[in-house]
């Protein structure tokens, strides 16, 4: 069998399980068309998916999405792992699907304090860097990397999870050495790089009060000094029944009145119980795993993919609802095989936190969302 036939087959088996579950013969709408007009609908990329190893995640992602999202590939410690070396490989494959099928490319993320590469804060000799000199690291690393996508890569998280759950800066190196300006220069370094590109300030729990409102101070003093931020990206990796439905509402009605764009960057119900109090998308804080914590390993019960759908729905007839406000819902993630939840904040559980399965297929959760879309 040629490639060509190959891949034809795929994409009409894909064609086949986008069918509405199989119940009226009639094809679903996809996400990216269910919503069209509204908001973007994007999903993020693994390294596997970037480079076609899978048939079917390329084409399910081309059928659904009109946005992606390098899920790791262009953080520091991937794309630029030495001071003098760059490795653009995966970003520019990234880059090019994007291109190729008329997607929305978002680049993630230029300044966060996890997943650096060791020698950021580091001298030649290993003793820690003044102010001055990464200042200069960061300058460098965004022009390098924005510049080479001018044009192309059409938004920036340029800066991400830089504030404390009390909505206080938090306390990382960056602040440590280079102080709070370093959130500053970084949007005006990118903004430099790229004048036309959108540039965001990316993370979570942002629909909580404290934190809220701390972003909503940062964002407001970026914008007071004249330094561009397009948007807010407030990642949803929320659970069940938290957060409520009020409190994404007041977030989003917030947000927008600083006259940004709102976008919910990293989607993603995760359906098991949470080991503590607080929900966090730190991933520095893992927890060890038992029984208790993973209690669906032979398959999720047809009650819970029943809440899980209702969840999704509400969800999206809040964003229908304010799609005015709303520029893009990406998913962190393709599938269930390969959510980052099934490793976090316990590694190797078993969860089913979004839309397809792990098998591709579109699950209840997935009709109830383009239900929602045609309310």
């Amino acid at each position: 069998m040629t490639t060509a036939i190959a891949a034809a087959c795929v994409a009409l088996m894909l064609a086949a399980f986008t069918f509405d579950g199989g119940r009226s013969g009639n094809k679903s709408l996809s996400l990216k068309d269910a919503f069209d007009g509204k908001f973007l609908m994007g999903v993020a990329m693994n390294r596997s998916q970037i480079y076609r190893r899978d048939e079917a995640d390329y084409w399910l992602i081309i059928d659904q999405f009109n946005s992606v999202t390098p899920e790791n590939d262009m953080k520091w410690m991937h794309i630029h792992p030495e001071k003098e070396q760059y490795n653009f490989e995966h970003a520019d494959k990234l880059v090019e699907f994007g291109e190729a099928n008329h997607m929305f490319i978002v680049g993630h993320a230029l300044v966060w304090h996890n997943q650096l590469a060791p020698w950021v804060f580091k001298t030649d000799d290993g003793a820690t860097v003044d102010s001055t000199e990464l200042m200069q690291r960061i300058r460098d690393h965004i022009r390098t990397i924005v510049g080479r996508y001018k044009g192309r890569v059409h938004g920036w998280d340029v800066v991400n999870e830089a504030l404390a759950e009390d909505g206080s800066l938090r306390q990382s190196q960056f602040l440590a050495i280079a102080g709070p300006r370093f959130i500053e220069k970084a949007f005006e370094f990118a903004h430099e790089a790229d004048p036309d590109a959108g540039l965001y300030y990316n993370d979570f729990n942002l629909v909580t009060a404290a934190k809220r409102d701390g972003a909503i101070r940062l964002i407001r003093d970026l914008k007071n000094k004249g330094i561009k931020v397009d948007g807010v990206g407030m990642q949803a990796h929320w659970g069940l029944t938290r957060p409520s439905l009020q409190e994404i509402e007041t977030a989003i009605e917030m947000f927008s009145a600083l006259g940004v764009n709102v976008m919910f960057t990293e989607l993603d119900i995760s359906v098991l119980p949470s080991p503590r109090q607080v929900q966090t998308a730190d991933v520095s804080n893992r927890l060890r795993n038992t029984p208790a914590m993973d209690p669906y390993v032979d398959g999720l019960p047809d009650s819970v993919q029943h809440q899980l759908a209702a969840r999704y729905a509400s969800i999206f007839r809040l964003f229908k609802k304010h799609a005015d406000k709303i520029s893009r819902v990406t998913f962190w993630g393709l599938h269930d095989g390969v959510s980052w939840k099934n490793n976090f904040p316990v590694r190797g559980r078993t969860d089913y936190a979004l839309l397809f399965d792990r098998d591709r297929k579109p699950k209840e959760a997935y009709h109830a969302v383009i239900e929602a879309s045609k309310e």
